[in-house]
């Protein structure tokens, strides 16, 4: 992919993770739907958060999740996102540069906080979050460093994003800049609700504007309105240069200009949180694709990031991702 500054840079939202374990009760108590993401208001969140119980505080969102895990890879990354100008702007900030990932966005002026996500993790692992965006709705086209896309081999654009308007057109003209520049454009789909919302320039997108596709099963069939994921797959492989749909427990299949291959799941000894499992998966694979290692090899190194990051509460490495990659690099 030629020199560039960057291996990869995020666009996406800022957000602070706030993890809790909780009952199935909890969840029927509030009325969440289990293993989805909903939007909610700050009064909402704040309810929410109150009747919780103790919880771990960190950094995140989909794309910063996933930025985070190229840098621990050794990676040269960067990051686009809004944060208010308060204390979580303040830990955000500070957590995303103590990688040594490049961030420079301004913080949103005015009263507005930084978004949160609350993550209520279940007994089986699975999480059900609620997502206030806070000074992520104030993201926009001003917003992009355009140097920094220049800059980078591959943007990766997260799917959550497109749910404001200002934040949408910034989303394609952080890709049109990109193609430009003969950077790669990969897109995250991020959740099936999402889809739903956005399908049609979504498909656009995949079509049109993407050179890499994420999807898991269910954001896949949500994308083309099927129930079964040989037919999904059957639909991506033929609309974009290279998709990667991600199995949970069956691992990933990759798909690109007639080539198919199915990667299987790293082995993890117990289960504890699933977050980030598919914002890590992500960085693995762009981790080897930029670094110009075969598609199966990437697919390997996304498994193992997942692997790790399901063994452990919280969406964010617990070692350094670059130790695992001796076993899978030749």
């Amino acid at each position: 992919m030629g020199d560039r500054t960057y291996d990869v840079v995020g666009i996406g939202n800022a957000v602070v993770d706030i993890i809790s374990r909780v009952e199935d009760s909890f969840l029927t108590k509030h009325d969440l739907q289990k293993g989805f993401m909903q939007l909610i208001e700050e009064g909402a969140i704040a309810k929410l958060y109150d009747d919780m119980g103790p919880a771990i505080e960190r950094s995140g969102g989909s794309a910063a999740n996933t930025i985070a895990g190229i840098a621990s890879f050794g990676a040269k990354t960067g990051f686009i996102g809004k944060v208010g100008g308060d204390e979580f702007g303040d830990i955000f900030r500070h957590d995303v540069r103590s990688l040594g990932v490049a961030f420079d966005t301004a913080p949103l002026p005015g009263d507005m906080g930084t978004g949160r996500c609350l993550v209520l993790v279940t007994p089986d692992g699975e999480r059900t979050m609620s997502t206030f965006l806070g000074a992520g709705t104030g993201f926009q086209s001003s917003d992009l460093d355009k140097e920094m896309i220049e800059a980078a081999k591959i943007i990766f654009l997260e799917g959550y994003l497109y749910d404001q308007p200002e934040a949408k057109k910034a989303f394609h003209e952080a890709a049109e800049i990109a193609q430009a520049a003969g950077t790669k454009v990969a897109l995250t789909l991020s959740d099936a609700f999402c889809v739903d919302r956005h399908r049609e320039d979504f498909l656009k997108l995949v079509k049109q504007g993407a050179d890499i596709v994420f999807a898991n099963e269910k954001e896949a069939t949500a994308l083309y309105e099927v129930n079964s994921v040989d037919e999904a797959a059957q639909n991506l492989a033929a609309d974009c240069e290279l998709a990667i749909l991600t199995r949970s427990e069956e691992g990933s299949m990759i798909l690109a200009s007639g080539y198919r291959v199915d990667v299987p799941a790293a082995w993890v000894e117990e289960v504890v949180d699933v977050t980030g499992a598919g914002d890590l998966y992500a960085a693995g694979f762009l981790y080897g694709l930029s670094t110009g290692e075969p598609l199966e090899t990437c697919g390997k190194l996304g498994s193992l990031a997942a692997a790790e990051i399901i063994s452990h509460i919280g969406a964010r490495p617990e070692i350094e991702l670059k130790t695992l990659l001796p076993g899978v690099l030749s």
